[in-house]
């Protein structure tokens, strides 16, 4: 259910939806060394199942090209049928006047086949004055049909200013997809190292400016306008999933919203482990919300192809700890792929309340998605947590949750589902087909499934564990 090369990792993807087919062009990542240079690579889904890699898409450049990374971009097609590649060039060994790796935006064309593709290196251009020239990537190409004008956003930095804060998003204009002329920044927030991996579609009335938060939270967010030069408002939950999935882009596929992006893996391959740049491919459907907020979730065929229920040996419950824990745990342990849903209803005033994963027969240990009504948010716990030391008191038990996996939720009404798909070490949790929660799941394996509450009452309604085909 998730996508990865077999000889690296998924890096940032760029969707592009032709024929029916989704087309998604990721950066492949070879964690070797020396370190290779990156290449563009493509893989095609026609169903959001089946997906297809097609290897090599785009090829890195030599030692001393410009492009010996071929970094993150878009691809459109001109109004004669034929394709442009836009795309961050990068060599460790060519210097800008920072004295950092220098960042071109760059140009390839082609005649429909996605793999095969002319480069431009003539068209290549650099950061502007008042730009620093080692962050200049991510170019992102439309068309502004009120303008009759291909428009252009490239992930940039202000020279002046404080440090972590220069993040802008600059803005090109062009009539003929070569001669890019400068305008006035897209957008300016004067709040983030860099936005990285921007992206601005319409869906209704409204326009999504989408990109991926490069410092203090590495997120992919959005911002909402009634225009694509806006002015642009945060929505109260802005982000489109937590500090796992990143560099996540869209593309319209036959009138949906899937969106692209990775989920990291940790050093180690432990739940303790750093989080690494690039992982593994996962997808994500945005629905429209009626005041145009957007809500996420993964795509429904997918969770339909899991279409045999197991046991869990977990039956509706209803527990009841107005001031103390208790907690209810099945007799089967949980498959290695695996969907889950849950439905709930709380009584008011509740404390927390939710699902144990990967869980001892007990309950004590094992994964916790936990829902807090009181503070608004959805997180990710693990029992036992890291150990500083061989104590009793030496865990990190000042750390309310696995760091970085809280996502805000509107947990204000008694009833709410929670689903889980899950497959080896990699999980998406989604609360009320809003609110999504990607992550890496590595110590704990098998276990059992299990439903608590804390400090209230809360009624487990339903459970179901499904698989795919034979799979158990």
């Amino acid at each position: 259910m998730f996508f990865q090369p077999p000889d690296g990792w998924v890096g940032d993807v760029i969707p592009f939806a032709r024929d029916g087919e989704l087309n998604l062009f990721y950066l492949h990542e070879r964690r070797e060394t020396p370190k290779p240079g990156t290449s563009w690579s493509l893989a095609v889904t026609r169903d959001l199942l089946d997906i297809e890699d097609h290897g090599t898409a785009l090829p890195h450049g030599t030692d001393g090209d410009a492009d010996f990374n071929a970094y993150t971009g878009s691809v459109v097609r001109d109004a004669s049928g034929g394709y442009h590649l836009f795309y961050t060039g990068q060599n460790p060994a060519v210097r800008g006047a920072d004295g950092a790796p220098l960042q071109l935006v760059m140009h390839a064309t082609g005649e429909g086949d996605l793999t095969s593709w002319t480069k431009h290196p003539e068209h290549a251009f650099g950061a502007g004055e008042g730009y620093e020239t080692a962050d200049w990537r991510d170019p992102f190409v439309f068309f502004d049909e009120p303008g009759g004008m291909w428009r252009m956003l490239v992930t940039a930095r202000h020279t002046e200013g404080p440090e972590r804060r220069r993040g802008v998003i600059a803005q090109y204009e062009s009539s003929d997809l070569v001669a890019w002329e400068r305008t006035a920044p897209f957008w300016d927030p004067r709040r983030h190292v860099a936005h990285e991996c921007p992206e601005v579609f319409a869906l209704g009335e409204w326009w999504y400016l989408v990109y991926s938060e490069f410092s203090d939270a590495f997120t992919t967010r959005y911002r909402m306008a009634r225009d694509p030069r806006g002015p642009w408002t945060a929505p109260v939950r802005d982000t489109v999933d937590g500090r796992a999935y990143y560099a996540a882009k869209s593309a319209d596929w036959n009138g949906r919203r899937i969106f692209a992006g990775w989920i990291a893996s940790r050093e180690g391959d432990t739940d303790d482990g750093a989080w690494q740049w690039a992982g593994t491919l996962s997808l994500l459907e945005a629905r429209q919300n009626a005041d145009g907020t957007l809500a996420f979730a993964v795509p429904a065929e997918i969770l339909d192809s899991f279409g045999r229920e197991v046991p869990t040996g977990l039956a509706p419950t209803v527990l009841s700890a107005p001031d103390g824990h208790r907690v209810a745990v099945g007799t089967e342990t949980l498959p290695e792929q695996y969907v889950l849903r849950a439905e709930f209803t709380v009584a008011p005033g509740s404390a927390e309340y939710g699902l144990v994963l990967h869980a001892s027969a007990d309950g004590d240990r094992g994964y916790v998605i936990r829902l807090e009504p009181r503070r608004g948010r959805m997180v990710l716990d693990r029992w036992p947590r890291r150990r500083t030391g061989d104590a009793q008191w030496q865990i990190s038990g000042d750390v309310p949750h696995l760091v970085e996996l809280e996502r805000p939720a509107d947990l204000s009404g008694g009833t709410h589902t929670l689903e889980v798909l899950a497959e080896g070490d990699l999980a998406v949790i989604v609360l009320d087909r809003q609110v999504c929660l990607s992550t890496r799941l590595y110590d704990l394996r098998g276990g059992r499934a299990g439903f608590f509450v804390t400090d209230g009452t809360a009624e487990l309604r339903g459970l179901e564990l499904r698989v795919r085909g034979d799979h158990s």
